[in-house]
């Protein structure tokens, strides 16, 4: 393994023993495959999964029954590399797409490698995450990137790649209209999105006054009160509608805003079933999808962050060290909140 000359032999590590347990751990530096890099980390995002198996212990069938990691968007330096990758590559600053797919099964050679059965991603049970020193990633999914582009932006190009991910199944295309329901970060990050992408027309509704107001200087042409207006009477007629809340009154709501041949993409994690007004999406044979995860995303995730068509410092509202994550998993409770970043270095 080619190396910096310098590599310690045990790193701190945030680690989660049940619910609202964390303890910091002395842990052994992972030794790159042959296949992988050692990334020092840099920069971890706080994402709403992390919360929910720091609160909850679990998410629908992922439960947290073992001592766990959190943290899967991050960004770092290579610090290391096995035997098969280029030994120029230590030295690198890179984005990580935090997973590693089987490469063989149905799945993976359709090019679909996100719905992999032997996915092994980064902070879901049982495999641990990056609230630590270091990490391994195979090579291929250690994206470089710019100097012109932070470690904290570069952290969070995994919530861009879901509003990537998101925005492609929406078949968004310039001119487009489109409904976002919830102002949270991937809400926020996908409006942008939507904008980078050619959206003329991109309505963002929230429950939250300050979060409406916010979408508006992230790329939102109007936004909507729900409670004050249902968004499914006002006629707004879209293209497309990306669920970020979770809601059922929101899907409900949205699904009936979308014009004839239009589709609908569920992110927001919210009850495992929801009732849809199936008569709507028969009769104008709308498309209702989902979204799991990402593929190929960070190419263009890096460009949109590089040529300034997508902001992501700016989303940054809190800094935490290893010994503060509890505070950073629970920053969320701020309304003035958007995305904590945790530094395990």
């Amino acid at each position: 393994m080619a190396s910096s000359p310098t590599l310690p032999a045990t790193m701190r590590t945030s680690v989660l023993l049940k619910q609202r347990d964390l303890t910091i751990e002395d842990r052994a530096v992972p030794t790159a495959g042959a296949d992988e890099v050692l990334v020092k980390v840099a920069a971890v995002g706080v994402c709403g999964s992390d919360v929910h198996y720091y609160r909850e212990g679990r998410i629908g069938d992922f439960i947290v029954d073992a001592p766990l990691v959190l943290g899967h968007e991050l960004s770092g330096t290579i610090v290391a590399v096995g035997v098969d990758v280029d030994p120029a590559r230590v030295g690198e600053r890179v984005a990580v797409e935090p997973q590693r797919a089987c490469r063989l099964c149905r799945e993976c050679r359709a090019g679909r490698y996100n719905l992999c059965s032997k996915m092994a991603f980064y902070a879901t049970p049982p495999i641990d995450g990056a609230f630590c020193g270091y990490v391994t990633i195979q090579t291929e999914f250690a994206h470089a990137i710019p100097d012109s582009v932070s470690f904290e932006a570069a952290a969070l190009l995994e919530p861009l790649s879901v509003a990537i991910a998101s925005i492609r199944k929406a078949g968004i295309v310039p001119g487009s209209s489109i409904l976002i329901a919830g102002a949270g970060p991937i809400g926020i990050i996908t409006a942008q999105t939507a904008r980078a992408f050619g959206a003329s027309e991109i309505i963002v509704s929230d429950l939250i006054a300050a979060k409406r107001e916010r979408a508006l200087k992230f790329g939102a042409t109007r936004v909507i009160d729900p409670v004050a207006e249902d968004p499914a009477t006002l006629g707004l007629d879209v293209n497309a509608f990306i669920d970020a809340s979770g809601s059922a009154r929101a899907v409900d709501s949205g699904i009936r805003s979308v014009r004839p041949a239009g589709t609908v993409v569920l992110v927001g994690l919210g009850n495992p079933e929801m009732i849809l007004p199936v008569s709507q999406i028969q009769n104008l044979e709308l498309t209702v999808t989902g979204i799991f995860r990402y593929v190929d995303t960070w190419p263009t995730a890096i460009h949109l962050v590089a040529s300034g068509q997508v902001d992501l410092d700016s989303l940054v509202t809190g800094k935490f060290d290893l010994e503060h994550v509890a505070e950073a998993l629970d920053s969320d409770r701020n309304e003035d909140s958007l995305k904590s970043i945790v530094y395990p270095n």
